[in-house]
């Protein structure tokens, strides 16, 4: 399947996104990995998260309750309190390996309120407000790599996960750039990774015929 094909499911250019699990990062140390997975699609993403973060987003997919609030339980239930509901959560912009997001917020009389947030705060009070997650699909071809068939929520392999958030995606990159990742898995004699780049040069050469 395409990333187009797989990707036919928003009109307005967003993808609905789900929370997969939690992995310790190998990319960076003390750190966690994010799998977030395409909600109708076998794209994920892996997004680093703090320590921090990372427990409290996993303390809510256990379904555990902490004997005293946390932080973003504390935000959902300041904003329930005033009648504040989270629309959605909007990753938006991937720049130098960090992505952004938007918190959009509604009041009971309908005015609308949008706030940069990290994306793992986001995450994190859309799981406890059960708001949707949305990203672009631009983001999603940059970022998201594709998993084998397995089952259906299993999480990415550590040596997946480190491979996709460590080397730019093929598509991405320009064409002397190809050239040059062509010539280096010859000389190295790895011909599988050479005929993988060879597909993508082909196909660029054939989109710009």
């Amino acid at each position: 399947m395409s990333f187009e094909e797989s990707n036919r499911q928003s009109d307005d250019g967003r993808v609905r996104l789900r929370v997969l699990g939690i992995s310790y990062s190998q990319i960076q140390s003390g750190a966690y990995a994010l799998i977030l997975a395409q909600a109708d699609g076998p794209y994920r993403i892996p997004v680093v998260v703090g320590a921090a973060e990372a427990q409290s987003i996993a303390i809510k997919m256990e379904g555990i309750v902490p004997p005293r609030p946390m932080t973003h339980d504390l935000f959902a239930s300041l904003a329930q309190a005033y009648g504040v509901v989270l629309r959605d959560v909007f990753i938006h912009k991937f720049e130098d390996g960090i992505f952004s997001s938007e918190l959009t917020f509604v009041d009971g009389q309908g005015r609308e309120v949008v706030l940069d947030a990290r994306t793992s705060d986001a995450i994190a009070i859309a799981m406890r407000t059960k708001a949707p997650i949305f990203t672009t699909r631009e983001i999603l071809a940059e970022t998201g790599f594709l998993m084998e068939v397995k089952e259906a929520e299993e999480l990415p392999s550590d040596s997946e996960i480190a491979e996709a958030m460590s080397q730019p995606k093929l598509e991405n990159l320009a064409m002397e750039e190809l050239e040059r990742e062509l010539a280096r898995h010859i000389e190295q004699e790895e011909y599988e990774e050479a005929a993988k780049v060879q597909a993508v040069i082909n196909a660029k050469k054939a989109g710009n015929a």
